[in-house]
């Protein structure tokens, strides 16, 4: 189990809690070090927090693993906001440097307070008994031991112990709804209503239970009224209006699922309920990243590119070396692996899921963008330069297929790999002892 640790009150307090229930013998757990994130977004408070841990980490005799991050840019290039690309980058960084721990799990400090405040933001923003469920317990790797602990007495702990934590001052920020929630609305909650916190955990762990047993519902009953046709999906208007709103809700979610990763909102889902149900035989609706079309007897589900992103110019994110950027236009990660090879014969060649790629050219950092009118590159082995747009006809690619694939490129612009259908000869590995970096897609 790796730790993941800021330097703020309840992770700090998780370091000392973990450490000792390990070297106790009672917890059947093994800690494998600390993962920190440095996401750079308060300057020298980040570098602050980063030298922290890294000396509490000394002081319990763990490994330390810092990633650091320009969230920033990164949100700037990716036209996203810098809270939605910080959490994601978080995740990221989790999950590699669990990888380099060797850890199964990422143990979170998590607190019945966080809890609280997420399902309070969540029900604001009219959200159902799937946001309403709040923060996992678990979550893929990441565990949340202190999920039923008050963030009051994690500090009391850290107080009776003599240790300190860093205080992140934007916390204090109540432009932030989330820091209003804490600051304001918690404490008039357990004014008006003592024991309110605790309360609204215990909600929102109903509200998952009753969350996995409609969506039980949901998935037992799919098969019946949901079905693929080649890149769309197809679902039966009959069907999906027998089905009570509770359960017809899940299994729209989920066919719109099977053909965009861009999110998807209530009203969406309900306008596809309203108008599947309705007299009407035909109709269009446009949905995040998808379209929905009504024949007199289905729903017809497809992919979209909308003319905002091909304004846009498509995805276009930094992909560190060694690294991964997460890239839900394609429904992939990508990621670069540094490894050790001692031959150039053998290696993956880019017509596939992996590619290998001479270390020297990652060196100034990589990106992951959509393609782009007059790409070219010379495919591995090939005579001469290509369009992209013809090696992807020549891969069977489907049309409405080809803005979704990544196009790795180095700092220079120049095309590194056709995710998945072409290497460019120019960055095959010709010296492997002078590093080789591996080239990954991975499903979502």
């Amino acid at each position: 189990m790796a730790l993941a640790v800021s330097g703020g009150a309840d992770s700090v307090a998780l370091a000392w809690l973990m450490h000792e229930l390990e070297a106790s013998g009672e917890g059947a757990f093994s800690l494998a070090g600390v993962v920190h994130v440095n996401h750079g977004l308060r300057g020298a408070e980040s570098d602050r927090d980063e030298a922290f841990v890294r000396a509490l980490g000394e002081r319990l005799g763990l490994t330390v693993d810092v990633a650091r991050r320009d969230v920033t840019a990164d949100a700037r290039a990716a036209h996203r906001s810098v809270e939605a690309t910080a959490r994601d980058a978080r995740d990221a960084c989790f999950r590699e440097g669990a990888a380099r721990l060797d850890a199964s799990s990422v143990a979170t400090a998590h607190t019945a307070d966080d809890q609280a405040e997420t399902v309070l933001l969540r029900l604001l923003r009219g959200s159902g008994a799937r946001g309403a469920g709040g923060i996992r317990p678990r979550r893929g790797l990441l565990i949340r031991p202190l999920l039923d602990v008050r963030r009051a007495v994690l500090r009391a702990d850290l107080i009776g112990r003599g240790e300190p934590w860093c205080e992140d001052s934007s916390n204090a920020d109540r432009s932030i709804p989330r820091n209003a929630i804490r600051h304001d609305l918690l404490p008039a909650i357990e004014r008006l209503a003592p024991g309110g916190v605790a309360a609204l955990t215990r909600f929102a762990a109903l509200a998952r239970d009753d969350e996995a047993a409609l969506q039980a519902a949901a998935i037992e009953v799919a098969p019946k009224i949901v079905s693929l046709d080649g890149d769309a999906v197809r679902l039966r208007r009959a069907s999906l209006a027998g089905l009570s709103p509770a359960v017809a809700r899940r299994v729209v979610r989920g066919a719109i699922e099977r053909v965009s990763l861009a999110g998807v909102a209530a009203r969406h889902i309900d306008a596809i309920r309203a108008l599947a149900t309705a007299d009407t035989s035909k109709g269009h609706i446009d949905l995040p990243g998808a379209a929905a079309d009504f024949t007199p007897e289905e729903v017809v589900l497809t992919r979209a590119v909308s003319r905002r992103r091909r304004a846009e110019g498509g995805f276009d994110r930094p992909l560190a070396v060694p690294g991964a950027v997460e890239v839900p236009e394609a429904g992939v990660r990508v990621v670069a692996e540094v490894v050790d090879r001692g031959a150039s014969n053998g290696l993956p060649n880019g017509r596939g899921r992996v590619a290998a790629v001479q270390g020297e050219a990652c060196q100034g950092g990589l990106r992951v963008r959509s393609r782009r009118p007059g790409d070219r590159l010379r495919p591995l082995g090939a005579p001469g330069r290509r369009k992209v747009q013809d090696v992807l006809v020549d891969r069977k690619v489907p049309q409405r297929e080809r803005d979704r694939v990544p196009i790795v490129v180095d700092d220079t612009g120049r095309i590194v790999w056709v995710a998945g259908h072409a290497l460019a000869e120019e960055f095959r590995v010709t010296r492997p002892e002078s590093g080789v970096v591996f080239l990954k897609i991975i499903d979502l």
